[in-house]
């Protein structure tokens, strides 16, 4: 497939990208193959936490303003009420993924990553390279092949996603709490807002969803879709180990968290960094413990969102001690983003 080199990566994705990136910035040869062709897209609310953006910058990744649009905080609606929050220190950004896919790829071109696109990798057996590392999602054939596959604890439920043409309304990423899914609502630019509805109903899709919330359906009406509706499962999955021998899983292919968090991506990037040092101390096991370190926080917060989703009489009592004690959200905010 190609000449000896350190480091090869079976995934194009955001994950996969990134660990290139910070294996690039560690002077290891990097060689990153994907069956598909960019820009690759996927179902995702598209908005990145500013911890996410922390660790994008570790990377030398800034986001071009014109390509993207910040918001303040978060803003939860449902029965009970509203209640909004801003971020502690810097704001989110939002950017679609097709954009954020293409800002990674002139990153990994720009440090020398080879990349090969529309290639399918069939085995671990002919890659020639000390380190393997497996970025190929959900369903990772990479985790199969390295025998990975032991989960500790797994849960999925679906996510919808498209695009409007609408002017935004607000400077938020808003979260609408609504029976048995919910609906987020960013704004990726002044005049583009991205809808997804995440929900345990397989069959359940956005046209059906909006309309458990006549406000946001209101909003929507007669709005121009700018993008095909996208569908894609979210996963709660925690696995017994992330790496075997010299082959390392990454993002969604070594566990994720449930889009409620809309922390998976960010998750990603962060992990490629904690890989990228591992791999130079040529000891995964660092990379096994940092793993775990990582994904605490996230899988915590999104046990306590999941609860409110599983148990619906909680969240107006809850939205309202939210609203009468605005403190309390901003605290669980700041928390949630690491601050």
């Amino acid at each position: 497939m190609v000449d000896r080199t350190d480091i090869f990566v079976i995934g194009g994705g955001p994950a996969g990208l990134a660990t290139a990136i910070a294996a690039r910035l560690k002077g290891f040869d990097v060689v990153v193959a994907d069956a598909a062709q960019p820009p690759i897209d996927k179902a995702c609310g598209e908005g990145l936490m500013p911890d996410s953006i922390e660790a994008l910058s570790r990377l030398g990744i800034t986001i071009d303003a014109r390509q993207s649009c910040a918001f303040r905080g978060i803003r939860f609606i449902g029965a009970g009420g509203a209640v909004a929050a801003d971020f502690p220190r810097k704001p989110g950004v939002a950017v679609r993924r097709v954009r954020l896919h293409q800002i990674l790829i002139d990153r990994a071109e720009e440090l020398g990553v080879k990349l090969l696109w529309r290639t399918h990798v069939t085995g671990l057996g002919d890659i020639h390279a000390r380190w393997i590392v497996g970025a190929d999602g959900e369903h990772s054939r990479v985790r199969q092949w390295a025998g990975l596959d032991a989960v500790r604890r797994e849960s999925l439920r679906y996510g919808f996603r498209r695009h409007y043409r609408v002017r935004s309304w607000t400077d938020f990423m808003e979260v609408y709490w609504g029976p048995g899914c919910q609906m987020y609502v960013t704004p990726v630019g002044h005049e583009e807002v991205c809808a997804a509805v995440l929900t345990r109903d397989p069959h359940q899709r956005l046209d059906a969803a909006l309309r458990l919330f006549p406000e946001l359906a209101n909003r929507f009406e007669n709005a121009p879709a700018l993008s095909e509706e996208r569908g894609a499962v979210t996963v709660m999955r925690r696995l017994q180990r992330v790496y075997r021998e010299n082959t390392a899983l990454i993002g969604d292919a070594s566990g994720s968290v449930d889009a409620i968090t809309g922390e998976g991506m960010g998750l990603g990037f962060r992990q490629a960094l904690a890989l990228a040092d591992a791999i130079a101390a040529n000891n995964l096991e660092h990379y096994q413990s940092a793993h775990r370190r990582l994904a605490r926080r996230p899988a915590f917060m999104a046990q306590l969102m999941l609860t409110l989703d599983r148990f619906p009489r909680l969240r107006p009592p809850v939205l309202r001690t939210f609203r009468a004690k605005p403190a309390i959200f901003e605290r669980l905010l700041a928390a949630h983003v690491g601050a």
